[in-house]
């Protein structure tokens, strides 16, 4: 039934369907960070159970709908080309933080500012406070390239699917995609507007643009399947790579540190239930 009411929004075209999966997705990134207006600021322990949500729903889809079609329905039943995207995927996320000075201007809007040593004890107080903001803010901007970065082969991956005449594959990937994109846009708006990139409203638009990339790249998916599809277990790969760093480097840490343990840990199990229900029920 749901494949039929998608094929009725979306139409029997790949490319179409391609473009509608890569919009809910990113609608669904900028309704979690667009809630940051409304959840203005949300406890420590409900960002911390979301996040974990999210942890879960990633964890989940990572095998399900990336490393284990990746395996059997692309690769042929060969773990080479997954493998490969995986530690791509590993290492590209880590090696982030190499590039927050470059990537600063494109995530924040704003150039680094030099502070004069020059003018003495203000001076001085300045350039503290540049380097505490600083401190504060570049593990805030490896979080929102991470996120971007592995949203980049999830679209492509969903593009894919729906070029490839996988339907349910497609749409169970596009909503566990979708879904874990709520959290996690609100979470990088939230860590926007802590880190103090802006106002509220633009800590909010920080949180969408890590999601708008999905869109072109769910359509490319779909147009180009026939050039891709030999590349899809590298991507799916390098997605399942990128969602599995982040969840160990990111959000477990994240979710542990502050005392809520139990809370992310079960928000994590519901995560996981949630996205395996989804791909049993899409087939």
């Amino acid at each position: 039934m749901l494949e039929e009411a998608f094929v009725r929004l979306a139409g029997s075209s790949p490319v179409m369907q391609g473009l509608v999966g890569g919009l809910v997705i990113a609608g669904l990134n900028a309704l979690g960070a667009l809630s940051v207006l409304v959840w203005r600021d949300p406890s420590d322990r409900a960002l911390d159970g979301a996040l974990a949500f999210a942890g879960g729903v990633m964890l989940a889809a990572s095998f399900t709908s990336l490393i284990i079609p990746g395996i059997e329905d692309y690769a042929g039943g060969s773990l080479f080309p997954v493998v490969v995207g995986i530690l791509l995927g590993t290492i590209v996320l880590d090696r982030g933080e190499k590039w927050v000075p470059h990537v600063q201007r494109l995530v924040t809007g704003r150039r680094s500012e030099e502070v004069s040593t020059d003018g003495g004890m203000e001076a001085d107080a300045a350039a503290a406070h540049q380097a505490a903001a600083s401190g504060r803010v570049a593990p805030v901007i490896v979080f929102i390239v991470a996120i971007t970065l592995h949203n980049m082969p999830e679209a492509l991956a969903v593009g894919v699917g729906f070029g490839s005449d996988n339907l349910g594959n497609a749409i169970a990937l596009m909503l566990a995609i979708g879904i874990q994109n709520i959290p996690e846009g609100l979470a990088v708006a939230v860590a926007a507007k802590n880190a103090g990139l802006g106002s509220l409203f633009y800590a909010g638009i920080t949180g969408i643009r890590a999601g708008l990339v999905e869109v072109p790249l769910a359509v490319l998916g779909a147009v180009a399947v026939s050039f891709v599809t030999p590349l899809l277990p590298y991507a799916m790969g390098f997605a399942a790579g990128g969602m599995l760093y982040v969840i160990i480097d990111e959000i477990i840490p994240q979710t542990h540190v502050r005392g809520h343990e139990r809370v992310a840990t079960l928000g994590t199990v519901l995560g996981l239930v949630v996205m395996l229900s989804l791909d049993v029920a899409l087939g």
